[in-house]
């Protein structure tokens, strides 16, 4: 039987729909600015969002990086949660890329709060580097896919920007907070400088996120995506994939949230296992008596592809591949294979 795959919403194939649409695009050279399904597609995620304008990007890696570029300086610091996938999973993209380090903290759930806004505000002096920007990630990845909320949200915003601290939101799930909370992604950025968010992450688009920022930052951004690579030409046809996910594959998600939910309870039920409160697509469990890696390979025997995101942390992410009744199979292997 075919595996079960749970390591990432990332596994996820283009919808019979998408692949009509990628096919069918209509196509320009977008280093001009000549591709109509691109420009569709950007005037759209920046309506959802709540933003001026936005900006095509070939990853949410590179959506990142371009976010911390035209926000900081050389020698500035980043506040970050210490678990964010900006610190974790992006290769120090901020020191290598723009000349900038985090500054970490830890905080529940991954969600940094105004008072670690305001406990990163210090006297200024030549021989010291400053805080200018605050990350935030929503939903949290190793955070177990937690949300932050609107009221939360915004009280941090508020609180940076008081601080003179400038606010990037990294939504590559901001699709699965919004549909948790059942509020407009727009909601969940309001005020923020910039956002990156992802359509290759849940809702099954092959390629690509956007950057949504005002139309003059926006603008910086594009310069700095040529920098980093990632200009492209008829990047229409991967355009038109995001566009179908946009508009039809975002409130699918709660059945992703409910199959997640169930697994956790499977999870919950194994022996020397603590299972992060699930709120999203995301399934976070911390192991004792055994490795990650050594459950890895016993839900693999059992037909379960998971995930080590270290020695004793492993995840599980549901998504549009994966069906109820896949779901309700894992769920009967996860305690097989972690009794």
């Amino acid at each position: 039987m075919k595996p079960i795959d749970l390591r990432s919403d990332t596994v996820t194939r283009p919808t019979p729909e998408m692949r009509k649409a990628m096919a069918e695009a209509e196509v320009g050279d977008d280093v001009y600015g000549e591709d109509p399904t691109v420009n569709r597609l950007e005037a759209r995620a920046a309506e959802v969002l709540g933003m001026e304008a936005a900006l095509f990007v070939p990853s949410g890696t590179m959506g990142n990086a371009i976010a911390v570029r035209i926000l900081t300086a050389r020698g500035d610091e980043v506040l970050v949660e210490r678990r964010s996938h900006v610190v974790r999973y992006e290769l120090s993209s901020m020191s290598v890329l723009s000349g900038v380090m985090p500054r970490m903290a830890d905080a529940p759930g991954g969600h940094l709060t105004p008072e670690h806004v305001r406990a990163a505000v210090a006297p200024r002096a030549y021989y010291k580097s400053d805080v200018s920007l605050v990350v935030l990630e929503n939903t949290h990845n190793l955070g177990g896919g937690t949300v932050q909320g609107v009221a939360e949200a915004r009280a941090v915003v508020e609180a940076a920007h008081e601080c003179g601290f400038r606010v990037h939101v990294d939504g590559a799930r901001i699709w699965h907070a919004a549909v948790a909370l059942g509020v407009p992604p727009a909601a969940l950025v309001a005020g923020a400088d910039t956002v990156m968010a992802c359509f290759s992450k849940g809702l099954c688009a092959p390629v690509g996120s956007v950057v949504a920022s005002s139309r003059a930052r926006i603008e910086e951004a594009r310069r700095a995506r040529k920098l980093f690579g990632g200009g492209m030409r008829q990047a229409g046809v991967l355009a038109a994939a995001a566009l179908v996910a946009l508009e039809r594959m975002v409130t699918r998600v709660a059945d992703d949230h409910a199959n997640a939910r169930l697994l956790g309870q499977a999870l919950g039920r194994a022996r020397g296992v603590t299972v992060a409160p699930v709120e999203t697509n995301i399934v976070v469990a911390t192991l004792r008596g055994r490795t990650a890696p050594e459950a890895v390979a016993a839900l693999r025997q059992e037909g379960v592809l998971a995930t080590a995101m270290d020695g004793t942390t492993l995840r599980l992410v549901t998504h549009h591949d994966v069906s109820r009744a896949d779901c309700e199979r894992a769920a009967s292997a996860i305690e097989r294979a972690l009794r």
